[in-house]
């Protein structure tokens, strides 16, 4: 009886957790650059008594999340400042918490020329240096290779780089990732930016509809036989109370 409500119960916070993720990609979906996250399960066997034959119990427990990395479609904006990295890399950008790593490309000048993005931390260039573009100097031109331009005379290179495991990094507000320590970023040997285009969202929203649905549907499956085991419990405390007044 005992491992029976633990199993129901393990699955019910399983379940939940799998919803919030579920939530978090939905509500993600149009979010530049934004990698969608799965649940990562593991089953356990428990028999029910000591018998060889006797049945197995089984619950499921999350041990953490997987991030799908694949590349979100390529959304066309013609805005000069707008990039998007056609494979492998990420951004770096300096935050008042260190260095920080993004794919999503939306920049913008600060009051000090700067690039930067929507809240305000500079992008880096290859050397680990802000980006500065002069005053009046026309159409800001970047290259594949991360190469900016201005006036015609090149001025700085954006810094790409990668890691051999992305599912180290840590995400972070803004659609920023973190490095743990020990885990070193190397810089990009071949980067291909595309100036005037965004990453998009790799959430598929159907596939994450179907989830919330098999979610709700395993929950309410949970829910009754939780509470058919309790009302059989019940019944049996009642019989055995009778049993007992009665002798």
């Amino acid at each position: 009886m005992e491992n029976t409500t633990y199993i129901a119960l393990s699955r019910q916070v399983a379940l939940r957790r799998h919803m919030d993720i579920v939530a978090n990609n939905l509500a993600n979906m149009n979010t530049p650059a934004f990698k969608s996250e799965s649940l990562i399960f593991i089953e356990h066997l428990q028999k029910e008594n000591q018998k060889e034959d006797a049945d197995k119990l089984t619950f499921a427990r999350d041990i953490g999340t997987k991030r799908d990395t694949t590349e979100g479609p390529l959304l066309k904006t013609d805005n000069s400042l707008d990039l998007a990295i056609s494979g492998d890399g990420y951004f770096v950008v300096e935050t008042p918490l260190g260095e920080r790593y993004t794919r999503h490309g939306r920049f913008q000048f600060d009051a000090e020329n700067r690039l930067v993005t929507g809240q305000g931390n500079p992008l880096l260039d290859n050397g680990g240096n802000e980006i500065n573009i002069p005053t009046n100097s026309g159409r800001v031109e970047i290259n594949a290779d991360g190469t900016i331009s201005v006036g015609g005379g090149v001025i700085a290179q954006v810094g790409l780089v990668s890691f051999e495991d992305e599912q180290q990094l840590r995400r972070s507000a803004n659609n920023l990732y973190i490095a743990p320590d020990g885990v070193n970023p190397q810089e990009v040997e071949k980067p291909k930016i595309v100036q005037g285009m965004l990453e998009q969202s790799n959430v598929n929203a159907i596939e994450q509809f179907t989830q919330m649905i098999q979610i709700h549907r395993s929950n309410n499956s949970l829910d009754r036989g939780m509470k058919q085991e309790h009302e059989r419990i019940m019944k049996m405390i009642s019989r055995l109370t009778r049993r007992a007044s009665a002798a």
